[in-house]
């Protein structure tokens, strides 16, 4: 009978460990942070709630950063192999890259199309990719270098179709929105535009510091702006939210000064928005499915991202 007691609790206790839900999270209301157009909710694990990080991981950007991955063009000029990358890694650790992640340089920029785990390996790796400049095609490749991630209005294009003529008319949209100078329909010109780059500096600077490295019990967040949540990112672990944090939250600034307003939009209804992704499993799935992804390794969820709802 003790045997099998332990076995229960072991069971129970991985079970719990797979999942993100209220089950093992809580999204705490009474320490937001709202700057401008941006408001943000820290999703935190419970107490006895687990959030081990999965073993022996990087990210993509700590990856680029520290020589642990190179990333190249699939093939010479066809553009048969625009939508692929090629990734060799170089230590014993894995990488994780998540969809909507962007990479510059090469033949052109890209973005990550889908969340995937590459291990330790001496052979090419393949991830798919899209365009997010379309008018570049170099016949010379340059280094591909961590662009942070696509903000959510090009997540969402993402993530409900592959198609790469979609992906650009939203790229020319935000250009022509933010009045952005470009020189080949790149979604990263932004980054030349002063003014632009200054207020998200502002945004960053002030985000930063709140959201310390010290809080061992944050998973992930959940982003308003104006009237309406725009979306919501959860980690299976607290190191690796904090390897995704800068490059994520950049991407939700982007889309504050872009798209957003001051946040007038009170708890409530960013608690049932929570609760229809948190409540359980079957519920997630649900909401999921018609606002997001998740993404799991071996049963296990990693990563839960969520956008604007309805839109």
């Amino acid at each position: 009978m003790k045997i099998l007691s332990t076995f229960l609790l072991i069971f129970c206790l991985l079970r719990a460990e797979a999942q993100l839900t209220y089950e093992t999270l809580y999204v705490d209301y009474d320490s937001s942070w709202t700057y401008k157009n941006l408001k943000i909710v820290p999703v935190r694990r419970k107490a006895g709630g687990g959030g081990q990080d999965p073993a022996n991981i990087v990210s993509l950007s700590q990856a680029l950063r520290q020589g642990l991955v190179t990333v190249s063009e699939r093939g010479t000029t066809s553009f048969d192999n625009v939508h692929w990358l090629r990734f060799n890694t170089h230590s014993d650790k894995s990488v994780y890259i998540a969809g909507g992640e962007v990479i510059a340089g090469g033949r052109q920029d890209r973005m990550i199309v889908r969340d995937t785990i590459l291990g330790p390996s001496t052979k090419d790796q393949y991830v798919p990719v899209m365009c997010v400049e379309e008018e570049r095609w170099s016949e010379k490749e340059k280094k591909f270098v961590y662009g942070n991630f696509a903000n959510t209005h090009l997540r969402k294009v993402l993530d409900s179709t592959p198609n790469q003529v979609l992906i650009w008319r939203e790229v020319d949209r935000q250009l022509q929105a933010g009045a952005f100078k470009n020189n080949s329909l790149a979604y990263l010109s932004r980054n030349q535009d002063k003014k632009y780059v200054a207020a998200g500096e502002e945004y960053w600077g002030w985000f930063k510091g709140r959201l310390g490295h010290s809080d061992s019990t944050i998973v992930g967040f959940v982003a308003i702006s104006g009237d309406r949540v725009i979306g919501s990112d959860i980690f299976a672990g607290t190191d690796l939210f904090y390897h995704q944090l800068e490059p994520l939250l950049r991407g939700y600034i982007d889309d504050a000064i872009l798209f957003g307003a001051p946040v007038t939009m009170k708890d409530p209804p960013v608690k049932r928005y929570m609760d229809k992704l948190l409540k359980d499993e079957k519920s997630q799935e649900e909401f999921v499915h018609r606002n997001g992804k998740i993404f799991r390794q071996d049963g296990r969820v990693i990563h839960v991202n969520t956008f604007l709802k309805g839109e």
